[in-house]
């Protein structure tokens, strides 16, 4: 019976995926470390920063005493990850590349090197969550060593694999995993599954990772970095200048440089405006930005999405959906966002229409829409339309009340 054995470890020069190929090594796998390069650029400050992370990622490894290799996905990254970003930001939209960088770069074409090219039986990654055949028994929040490796039978499961929130509910990254394909998920372990943020942090300390330790936490656009978006943005995307109009009624508040360096529900920094407005609608035809008064603005709640065709993590749509074509579940579509109950239906073209149980504020289309059930993640799709808002609903009734008057209460015009 085959079992899983050499294992390659994607390594970001950060303390998760050190810690990760650390419990590997520990548990006897064969590990092989690997660093991807997908972004060739100086950050604002003028430092390769990809070039320390390599430098970072290689200690670790000659510290497990592991292979190390380096292999670069530049060009798969912008013309899979980062082209799409633009078209995504011209069509009006957000989009979220890390999503995205996930289902191309990693758990493809990184998936793809580590079984074909490396013949590893499976990759590891340093990312907070589980699938429903983790090895439980060994990785777990203890520190103690096991004698003799324990390995689980991936290589023959029939079944397919699901995939579960990570123990530290704070630090789950299934939002940014929700479009992976189950081929890659049933080669894939995640050996921080059982474990918190601050038990993996003790564990790089006490293996004297103290490099890794003192790096803060990536925050910007995968691969890119930490950047000033509109300066950024503006360097790949022509700027298409138009005005700031208040949503209420019609004046021009202000310009701006592109609806792309704007989304759904952010500050609309507007020069000579003493109070705060913010974005609630664009119209790129136009050109026009529409801003609201208030942060939770009535333009800014909805209740309903569509997104495209939905990609399920287990390859079907769960089978109470099928049989009714309705199901009650929780969707989120930003990264550790509060779980938000909702309905969803199913339609012919494998679209999903989401009914959220309360009106949801600045629902963007670009972002992905993220169902779980329990703590299981069953899956994303884009957001690609908005249902109306509450304003435009409020605006709607008036009007329906308007023309719906008695002609006792209608004034009488005298001839």
């Amino acid at each position: 019976m085959s079992v899983v054995r050499h294992v390659v470890c994607a390594m970001s020069g950060g303390v998760d995926s050190s810690v990760a190929a650390l419990l590997l090594k520990r548990r006897g796998y064969q590990v092989t470390g690997i660093f991807m390069k997908n972004w060739d650029s100086l950050d604002e400050r003028g430092v390769c920063t990809s070039e320390r992370d390599c430098e970072d990622a290689y200690k670790v490894c000659r510290a497990l005493d592991i292979p190390f290799h380096q292999i670069s996905y530049v060009k798969e990254y912008w013309h899979e990850v980062f082209s799409n970003l633009l078209g995504e930001y011209q069509k009006g939209r957000t989009p979220n590349p890390d999503i995205i960088c996930n289902k191309h770069i990693k758990f493809k074409h990184f998936y793809q090197y580590a079984a074909n090219i490396l013949g590893a039986d499976a990759m590891a990654t340093g990312h907070y969550a589980r699938t429903s055949v983790e090895d439980e028994e060994v990785f777990q929040q203890k520190h103690t060593l096991c004698p003799q490796p324990l390995f689980r039978n991936r290589l023959e499961i029939r079944n397919p694999v699901r995939l579960y929130q990570g123990a530290d509910l704070l630090k789950d990254q299934t939002f940014f995993l929700s479009q992976i394909s189950q081929g890659a998920l049933k080669k894939t372990i995640f050996p921080l599954a059982a474990l918190t943020k601050d038990f993996v942090k003790k564990i790089a300390a006490e293996a004297g990772f103290y490099h890794v330790l003192k790096k803060k936490e990536s925050m910007g656009i995968c691969f890119i970095g930490e950047r000033h978006f509109e300066d950024f943005i503006l360097q790949y995307l022509e700027p298409k200048p138009g005005n700031f109009v208040s949503i209420e009624d019609g004046k021009i508040m202000g310009k701006h440089k592109g609806w792309f360096t704007f989304t759904l529900g952010q500050r609309a920094r507007i020069g000579g405006q003493k109070d705060p407005w913010f974005v609630v609608d664009k119209d790129i035809k136009t050109g026009e930005i529409f801003v609201g008064p208030t942060t939770n603005h009535p333009a800014l709640l909805r209740d309903t999405i569509q997104t495209d065709r939905f990609h399920w993590i287990t390859e079907e749509p769960p089978a109470e959906l099928i049989r009714t074509q309705m199901m009650d579940c929780h969707f989120r579509f930003l990264h550790q966002m509060p779980l938000i109950p909702c309905t969803v239906t199913l339609n012919l073209d494998g679209s999903l229409w989401i009914t959220a149980k309360r009106p949801v504020r600045a629902l963007t289309p670009g972002q992905f829409a993220v169902l779980y059930k329990g703590d299981e993640c069953l899956g994303s799709g884009k957001i690609i339309l908005l249902g109306p808002s509450e304003h435009t609903l409020q605006k709607h009734h008036l009007q329906l009340s308007r023309d719906c008057k008695t002609p006792e209460e209608s004034p009488i015009s005298e001839s």
